[in-house]
């Protein structure tokens, strides 16, 4: 094939190579459920090479390019009320607020035996522990490590039958507790647990009523968490990749028995990791 023939056919394809190359690497994003708990994909404006900065309750969102378009991606919290809520935005030419509506979701009640009445009522040390930990814990979550293409499509972390016990109103021994704010998958004790997406290990330890458990920050606002392991096969700083050993399964903490409970906290809103699995 001649030279000019072979130029000739390059340029003629090459908007198509282009396309391509553009759709391969948009960013997945989670499914769409504007309700407590839930997800709201909003468009926001800013200048087509630089993303606004978003922020929903103080905390800082990510926003990623899609169809020519920002769109800031939102974890909306569990006891937020339905009705418009609002985001901050801002750019160089100034801040507005953008905003957006939730409607109200009702989750169901679930009633749960623990035979350790310590993690029912815990007793004035264990309440210390408790305090110390819960700030760790928010620590972890409500970090944002700025990247430049976000994390937003997980795999499943175990395998084992999910629950949707997600946003459950939970009654331990007959009194009622927090909304469960993760997802419990239900597998053997020691089946091995792996990072749904790359990221870095931002806490580790035993916790009074998490047991053993794991913070892995993904960037961007994105943090998940895994309660009631075995054991864990990590190490604060580590670098782990999607796929990569986490740990095995436990019933460490308190339980009724071996699982993982599976958190996913975006801009520090403890959302529905199923919005998560099979992105769109």
């Amino acid at each position: 094939m001649n030279s000019k023939l072979t130029s000739r056919l390059f340029r003629a394809a090459l908007p198509l190579l282009l396309l391509a190359s553009f759709t391969a690497g948009a960013t997945a994003l989670p499914k769409e459920s504007r309700v407590p708990g839930g997800i709201a994909l909003v468009p926001v404006p800013g200048s087509s090479d630089l993303a606004p900065t978003v922020q929903f309750n103080a905390y800082r969102v990510a926003v990623v390019r899609r169809d020519d378009q920002w769109v800031a991606v939102v974890g909306i919290p569990l006891a937020e009320k339905p009705g418009e809520l609002k985001l901050k935005v801002s750019t160089p030419s100034g801040t507005t607020e953008v905003p957006f509506r939730i409607s109200d979701k009702i989750y169901r009640t679930q009633h749960l035996t623990i035979k350790d009445q310590r993690k029912v009522e815990p007793d004035p040390d264990d309440l210390k522990r408790i305090s110390a930990e819960t700030k760790r814990s928010d620590a972890a979550l409500s970090k944002f490590t700025a990247t430049e293409a976000p994390a937003l499509q997980l795999i499943s972390p175990v395998e084992g039958v999910r629950s949707d016990s997600y946003g459950s109103r939970r009654v331990f021994n007959g009194q009622p507790r927090n909304p469960h704010s993760g997802m419990d998958i239900a597998a053997a004790k020691g089946t091995p647990i792996r990072s749904p997406a790359a990221g870095t290990v931002v806490e580790a330890g035993d916790f009074f009523f998490n047991g053993n458990t794991l913070y892995i920050d993904h960037g961007d606002g994105l943090v998940t968490m895994y309660c009631h392991l075995d054991t864990i096969k990590v190490k604060l700083g580590d670098r782990v990749a999607q796929g990569d050993l986490l740990g095995t399964v436990g019933a460490t903490g308190r339980v009724t028995g071996p699982h993982l409970h599976w958190g996913v906290a975006l801009n520090r809103a403890m959302v529905d990791p199923a919005l998560f699995i099979g992105a769109k």
